[in-house]
């Protein structure tokens, strides 16, 4: 019974930190750009998963983890955007403009902010778990 409940509290993990970073993404968009689409709560969402195993991959620098970040949040940007254009008609984001833009959905300065976003998150994630737990408070005493 106690490894169903390990693999259910997993999972339960998982879909938290997918909806965190998925929210986390419908927020920064629409603090960067002014707009955002729905679909890019699941792109945030398996970008998050991503950093935090990123993360947890021992002997994983903070810098080499971040390119590692930023090279898989551009992939997925490059599929997902691909996606939304062929199955929904919509052009969620449009780098054309942009210098080395890869069919107008991911561009080198775009992944050159991932990686700094990524050096950043990586690093609180770390801070996070490599932080000592506090002591529980003393029982009040009566």
């Amino acid at each position: 019974m106690e490894q169903k409940q390990r693999r259910r509290f997993a999972l339960l993990e998982q879909l938290f930190l997918f909806a965190m970073g998925g929210a986390a993404y419908l927020a920064a968009e629409l603090v960067w750009r002014g707009a955002t689409h729905w679909t890019m709560f699941f792109a945030g969402g398996a970008c998050f998963c991503l950093l935090v195993r990123l993360e947890a991959r021992p002997g994983l620098t903070v810098a080499a983890g971040a390119a590692w970040g930023a090279a898989g949040i551009t992939a997925l940007e490059l599929a997902v955007g691909q996606a939304c254009l062929t199955l929904l008609g919509v052009r969620v984001w449009d780098y054309r403009a942009e210098w080395a833009d890869i069919a107008g959905f991911v561009c080198p300065k775009y992944t050159v902010l991932w990686y700094l976003l990524c050096f950043w998150l990586l690093s609180f994630l770390r801070l996070l778990r490599t932080a000592p737990h506090s002591a529980p408070l003393p029982a009040a005493e009566g």
